[in-house]
């Protein structure tokens, strides 16, 4: 049999940022798996949760729409679930630096308020928490790996390292079970293209089927890997059921290491058409960008079993396939 489907079968599983772009295609694999599946939300519009990733899936999920930083909801939500995928947060890293009052509040405050409500309240419960390569900041080596230094350039950074430290702390502490994945750029069918907020792939992606050239800051040459959703899942799942994973920290990552003008030029093979253009990096992007960046995946792959399977032009087909048919969900 399935581990997964073994250890899945009949649990609890709730998904904080269930409604966004990684917590929807989660829950339809959980769904498969035999779990059943809560999922709680903000729908706050700028960051990224869309009632249409799960409009296939609707009766089948509880849907509690609601903010991590309400300590009360969450009291009411965490108990009795076996499993926590804590995957909301602030993702752009602009914004976090424009306002980071919200980023603070919702990567940062919210994270310790979930974990104490967990202590509190159901303390054996599984946690997988999402993190970011944006943690590491401009690295002093290539692939970057869990031991690189953390020196983030952005308010988005340094309150995703706080949260990670919140759900180490309290495992070590208190013994509540918790795992961290260092997502690199995730990509594919559900994430927001509306605008850069979680991806620059995502407007990339827009742009493409809209027939506008895609935008490509600086000269290109920034190297960079990207992750398909499926893959991140499988990873997910992996960190939730191995007993290895408590307590550990990991790096994901992709085979495929590519500059961001081969990236676009790829996009625009894949697609059939279009074009993309270099242009200026605006100045508070610039402050913030990290250079080349790809990380070193061994540790995952040794302990757990986890490599990246979907090629990045296989994973970019897919994508342009999904919004070809789905645009008028995402952007119009």
């Amino acid at each position: 049999m399935n581990p997964q489907l073994e250890f899945f079968r009949g649990r609890q599983v709730l998904i904080t940022g269930g409604l966004g772009f990684i917590g929807s295609t989660l829950a339809h694999r959980l769904l498969e798996l035999g779990a059943r599946v809560t999922l709680v939300d903000s729908l706050i519009p700028q960051y990224g949760g869309n009632l249409f990733n799960i409009a296939d899936i609707r009766e089948r999920v509880q849907v509690n729409i609601s903010d991590v930083r309400d300590p009360y909801a969450l009291r009411h939500l965490v108990g009795g679930q076996d499993v926590l995928f804590n995957l909301a947060g602030q993702t752009s890293h602009l914004d976090s630096m424009k306002d980071p009052q919200p980023d603070l509040e919702i990567n940062c405050n919210a994270q310790l308020s979930i974990l104490e409500t967990c202590r509190h309240v159901n303390p054996t419960i599984r946690i997988v928490f999402a993190s970011t390569r944006q943690i590491y900041g401009r690295p002093d080596y290539l692939p970057v790996d869990e031991q690189h230094p953390i020196r983030p350039v952005d308010v988005n950074g340094i309150n995703k390292t706080a949260g990670e430290w919140y759900h180490l702390l309290y495992n070590t502490t208190y013994g509540i079970p918790c795992c961290v994945l260092r997502l690199t750029n995730t990509y594919g069918p559900r994430m927001r293209v509306k605008d850069a907020r979680q991806t620059f792939l995502g407007i990339w992606l827009r742009r493409i089927l809209e027939g506008q050239p895609i935008e490509v800051f600086g000269d290109g040459s920034q190297r960079r890997d990207f992750n398909y959703v499926d893959d991140v899942v499988a990873a997910l799942l992996l960190a939730a059921t191995s007993d290895r994973a408590i307590g550990q920290v990991y790096n994901l990552g992709g085979s495929e290491v590519v500059s961001l003008k081969e990236l676009a030029a790829l996009l625009v093979e894949a697609s059939g058409s279009g074009r993309f253009e270099l242009v200026p990096f605006a100045a508070d992007l610039k402050k913030i960008d990290v250079g080349d960046y790809y990380g070193d995946y061994r540790k995952i792959t040794a302990e757990l079993g986890w490599q990246p399977q979907v090629a990045l032009r296989e994973g970019l087909q897919r994508s342009l396939a999904f919004y070809r048919q789905h645009h008028a969900q995402y952007w119009d």
